[in-house]
């Protein structure tokens, strides 16, 4: 049975964003749990969620964050599953403050971080996370990248055909 993706996001503002991660996994036939949790307001829900998600089925964890951005590293504290950091873009520093809370962590409590608003990238690692025991998902990821290969040449060939 294929294990889960949970995506978590501090805020709903965040969601414009995080749709991308959403739609990317379900492309990939992945069962995704959406939530909206704060490490700040809701510390007990995150605790309570991140402690139980590898016996809840989940393989991997994304989190969304703007600002302090200490999401992912909250919830990578309570679990041992991969977590994922979003930085999100949400503040007048345009989201370096959420990119350097979410890749500055401490030795032991690792967290993947992707670019600033990098929610398609997000969704891309968790697959590739979750493809490592499961060929299907391996399989659908080479298409995937046999698809963009094929389409780089394809406007590469018309822009050659047009000088």
């Amino acid at each position: 049975m294929r294990k889960k993706a949970a995506v978590l996001m501090g805020s709903d503002s965040d969601l414009p964003v995080v749709k991308g991660a959403i739609r990317t996994l379900k492309e990939f036939n992945i069962e995704t749990e959406v939530h909206i949790m704060s490490a700040h307001r809701t510390p007990n829900e995150v605790l309570v969620f991140a402690s139980n998600a590898k016996s809840n089925g989940f393989g991997v964890i994304i989190c969304a964050a703007g600002k302090a951005a200490h999401l992912a590293g909250v919830v990578a504290s309570h679990t041992t599953l991969p977590v994922i950091g979003i930085p999100m873009k949400s503040s007048a520093l345009d989201g370096l403050d959420a990119l350097l809370s979410t890749v500055q962590m401490p030795k032991g409590i690792p967290v993947a971080t992707v670019a600033i608003d990098g929610a398609d990238n997000a969704a891309l690692l968790a697959v590739q996370i979750l493809a490592v025991n499961d060929e299907e998902l391996s399989s659908m990821l080479q298409d995937m990248r046999n698809r963009m290969t094929h389409e780089i040449i394809e406007k590469d060939k018309k822009l050659q055909e047009n000088d």
